[in-house]
């Protein structure tokens, strides 16, 4: 054995008794870089964005990364606290007392989750699919409205009928989603034109059902269906607040979609045709016959979602019951990164945000829509983490180039490591 090799690292000597390396040994690299142990002063901060960088791929890095937009977002809202002329401690007691200082506020905050988590579900699984659908909102009211008019209609069991009244809802949603699934799949027609488009169709339709000469409004209410049986609504599971059985449904929604999307071969190959499309079709998936699928399978959520509304909270279909639940779920899904349990977090998120929007007016004196600021700002700071990530790449590959010797290796210990050792005589 030569005097290099008895120097050499022990990976280095661990690589050497192989056969020929093609590629540095992940060991190889490891030990380089740690034994390089180097700390100049100043260099805290490019090693704190390395750290960071390693971290962005675990459960640890998402939630990092999803607390530090939404505090992006609040800090970026500051100064319109101050433009308004608002005390900023006021403000902020007035905001989150109203969402979360006592039960039935926390209850109410809640009740404002349950539509944004399906709905942000239905966003999160046509994303997953690389479809961006934008007519969650209009499979929202069209589900709502099938549901409101199936639940008034029908003369069945309570309990039977709140199933047939979900499931209703929920193949609306589809059906409603169903054109511009073979708009996209057999046309090649953009989802997000042909949802947007559908969204307008959704608002026309609602209004023509229930219009005052429309064929399901109801006698003794304008702009509304009749009453569904109080049997066939979702009950209350806390008394005293609005907060009823939908919340189940959509905690159940989301365990569904979580098994389905990541333990199924449909779910799998439905993130494939995401991922690559190119890949997806030459494993032999139908890319026409998934995007159909990812498009009703958003649809019908978008659909669960207007349902739930319509028996759980009102007993009824209105018109304009949804103040824009669909398009709030956009944001929702991408604050949740996609994440079935991300969503759930995203979805709490905007619900205290809608939840605390009402005591911000009335004792901050800072419009209502203020939250809609908000919700903007958290959009464009989840639009700009490609390019932060890009950023902390760069920072990280210019730690790990200092950390290097500059000094090239001798040829001797080179060639040690890409010989292979004497065979024993």
């Amino acid at each position: 054995m030569t005097r290099d090799a008895m120097t050499a690292p022990p990976s280095i000597k661990k690589a050497a008794t192989g056969k020929r390396q093609v590629r540095m040994d992940p060991e190889v690299m490891a030990d380089a870089l740690a034994n390089d142990t180097r700390q100049p002063n100043g260099e805290f901060v490019p090693r704190l964005v390395a750290r960071f960088h390693t971290m962005s791929g675990s459960v640890g890095g998402q939630v990092l990364t999803f607390m530090l937009t939404i505090a992006a977002a609040l800090v970026a809202s500051v100064p319109l606290i101050w433009l308004a002329g608002s005390d900023f401690w006021l403000t902020t007691t007035a905001f989150f007392g109203g969402a979360l200082g006592s039960g039935p506020a926390i209850a109410e905050t809640l009740v404002q989750m349950i539509p944004l988590l399906i709905a942000g579900l239905a966003v999160a699984v046509a994303f997953h699919a690389s479809l961006f659908n934008i007519g969650v909102e209009g499979q929202l009211l069209f589900g709502g409205l099938v549901a409101g008019v199936v639940g008034a209609s029908l003369d069945i069991p309570p309990a039977l009928l709140m199933i047939v009244c979900l499931l209703a809802g929920m193949i609306g949603g589809a059906l409603f989603a169903l054109i511009p699934a073979l708009l996209k799949a057999y046309r090649g027609a953009h989802e997000v034109v042909t949802t947007i488009m559908m969204n307008f169709v959704a608002v026309a339709v609602a209004e023509f059902a229930v219009a005052p000469t429309g064929p399901f409004v109801a006698a003794d209410q304008p702009s509304a269906t009749d009453r569904v049986p109080e049997g066939a609504q979702l009950p209350i599971i806390w008394e005293g607040t609005r907060l009823h059985a939908g919340l189940l449904v959509a905690l159940a929604a989301v365990a569904i979609a979580t098994w389905v999307l990541y333990r199924t071969p449909a779910g799998f190959r439905l993130r494939l045709m995401g991922a690559n499309q190119n890949a997806a079709r030459a494993s032999g998936i139908s890319i026409e016959r998934q995007t159909i699928i990812a498009l009703l399978a958003s649809g019908a959520l978008g659909g669960l979602a207007g349902a739930v509304q319509v028996l759980g909270l009102y007993g009824r279909f209105y018109a304009g019951f949804s103040p824009g639940y669909g398009f709030d779920a956009i944001a929702v899904a991408l604050l949740g990164a996609l994440s079935p349990i991300g969503v759930v977090a995203a979805s709490f998120f905007f619900a205290v945000l809608h939840a605390g929007s009402v005591p911000l007016q009335a004792i901050a004196g800072i419009s209502r829509e203020f939250v809609g600021v908000v919700s903007g700002l958290v959009v464009a700071f989840v639009a700009a983490q490609p390019a932060v990530m890009r950023l902390v790449s760069n920072m990280r590959q210019k730690v790990v180039d200092d950390t290097l010797p500059n000094d090239p290796p001798e040829p001797q210990y080179m060639s040690e490591i890409a010989t292979s050792p004497e065979e024993p005589s």
